[in-house]
């Protein structure tokens, strides 16, 4: 009896640890980012190139509060370091994008055209990694290994 007892504890804990989240309980959240998580103000943000015809417009509420009062400042990241992140996150976003049964669609509704071959330049790449941050930490979701941080 104690060993039926004993696989059937080792099942159970076996088939915990082997449920996955795709979210992340984020604790350090700063009074900052509630302020920017909860605005209901109208935000269109539009990260251009257009020596390149690249173009991504984000309507997004409290982005913009988010990336002037709580994101890292333009400079603190290479253009090569933007690139390496966005090229994983963008193709994470997009497999979700394409797995409506399994992601939800409200948050991913639209694939995103990122071509690692192409250069956007420091502003896009900015840009767009910090809307990716913005976007794990509001809708408390981990697109890559990397734990999204402020």
């Amino acid at each position: 009896m104690k060993y039926f007892t004993g696989i059937g504890i080792l099942f159970l804990v076996l088939l915990w640890s082997c449920s996955t989240s795709n979210k992340v309980i984020i604790d350090d959240i700063s009074e900052e980012e509630k302020l920017a998580f909860n605005s209901k103000e109208g935000d269109t943000v539009r990260i251009a190139n257009d020596s390149i015809e690249y173009e991504i417009i984000i309507i997004d509420p409290g982005f913009n509060i988010w990336l002037n009062r709580v994101a890292r400042q333009r400079g603190y990241y290479t253009q090569g370091f933007l690139e390496t992140r966005n090229n994983l996150l963008v193709t994470n976003y997009n497999i979700r994008v394409r797995n409506p049964f399994r992601y939800d669609p409200e948050l991913y509704p639209l694939e995103i055209d990122y071509q690692p071959g192409i250069d956007y330049g420091y502003e896009v790449n900015y840009l767009l990694y910090n809307y990716f941050i913005f976007f794990q930490r509001r809708n408390n979701q981990q697109l890559t290994g990397f734990v999204p941080r402020a």
